[in-house]
């Protein structure tokens, strides 16, 4: 029994004396459940809307005050679709809800009377809920007007989704999916590999050398760049090919934009090795602030504007939020060249600002 409770309290020093393993033990359950517990909402709380008023009917009107009260709809008004289908092109806003001329003649005259809803197809969720909180608007409104019975049949919905027109979730999952891989490749991949030289000891036999910092770093990365723009190959050629997702947009911007996100996904794996110089430290620090970002806070599975505010806050922070961004623009709606320049500029930014951070945090001596 004694000797049991030796190696018990062997192992628990050891425990104590790594710190990966306090880490592991107490803060990563912490983290994990906050950003499972704020990063999956499947819910649509406030969505906006535009909302295109083409009468100049009191009946109308009075259905746009309904949008504009309404407390699941956060709506802009236009009297022209187009400066609003620019707004839905961009991402600022989920659908238009387009009132026509004869709006009011129609409900009076007892006809039909066709309300549009056009609504971003490449997020099929939010795509529904826009419909659903269109059709309550309009159906509270007919019956504070108390003319339910007459005109409940009497308005319909034409609801026309743009981008992906038959609501394929693998149209709208694949593009986002590429970004996943390409975060794997360019952190995961790169943290443990130059991790594992710094354990052999070669990663100081190379500081031994008269090659500066810049040239390592660069060094380090160029052959994993390589890597990641043939897996990027790969990964469209399947999934424009074998999944026969539609590619709309321009081959050289998604090649510009795949290699600004690897600048930033290969200097964050530089960053990571550089600072834990242990595979297994690397691997954990590499799901945990790249991995799990990619994949529950970058857009791809849960929409962004569902999170909490300071959680929005926090996506900005990751590089992998605009490349999901851009993948999501070029495969399903095509060169809308506002939102692709800013998102590439601000990668390039991340990616510049990471590789000096881990330049500054790489030193040519031998820690001992």
């Amino acid at each position: 029994m004694k000797r049991l409770w030796a190696l018990v309290y062997k192992e628990m020093l050891q425990i104590i004396r790594d710190p990966s393993s306090i880490l592991i033990a107490f803060v990563l359950p912490f983290i994990l459940l906050f950003i499972f517990g704020y990063g999956i909402n499947l819910d649509s709380n406030k969505v906006n809307i535009g909302v295109v008023n083409q009468s100049s009917s009191p009946m109308a009107t009075e259905l746009v005050d309904a949008f504009r009260h309404s407390r699941f709809l956060d709506s802009r008004f236009a009297d022209d679709r187009r400066a609003l289908y620019q707004d839905l092109t961009a991402g600022d806003i989920k659908g238009i809800v387009v009132i026509p001329p004869q709006f009011s003649r129609q409900l009076l005259q007892q006809q039909p009377a066709q309300i549009q809803v056009l609504t971003d197809g490449s997020q099929p969720n939010t795509a529904m809920f826009v419909n659903g909180y269109t059709s309550g608007v309009i159906q509270n409104w007919l019956q504070q007007q108390n003319s339910t019975d007459e005109a409940s049949g009497g308005i319909g919905l034409q609801e026309r989704y743009l981008f992906n027109p038959e609501l394929k979730s693998r149209h709208f999952l694949l593009p986002g999916s590429m970004a996943i891989t390409m975060t794997l490749i360019g952190t995961l991949l790169t943290a443990l590999v130059v991790a594992r030289e710094w354990e052999r000891g070669t990663m100081e036999a190379m500081m031994a050398t008269p090659v500066t910092i810049t040239q390592i770093l660069l060094g380090k990365l160029i052959p994993y760049y390589i890597l990641g723009i043939g897996s990027m190959l790969i990964c469209f050629l399947v999934t424009t090919l074998y999944y026969d997702v539609p590619f709309r947009g321009s081959l050289l911007v998604l090649f510009i934009a795949t290699s600004v996100f690897l600048i930033c996904a290969l200097g964050q794996g530089l960053l990571i090795s550089s600072l834990s110089k242990d595979q297994f430290v690397a691997s954990q620090i590499a799901i945990l602030f790249a991995f799990l970002p990619a994949f529950m806070l970058s857009g791809f599975v849960f929409e962004i504007s569902s999170m909490p505010l300071p959680v929005q806050w926090l996506t900005y922070l990751f590089s992998v939020r605009y490349y999901v961004t851009i993948l999501q623009t070029l495969f399903l709606a095509g060169n809308v060249w506002g939102l692709l320049a800013q998102a590439i500029c601000i990668m390039l930014i991340i990616g510049i600002l990471t590789f000096l951070f881990t330049k500054r945090k790489t030193h040519k001596r031998i820690d001992v």
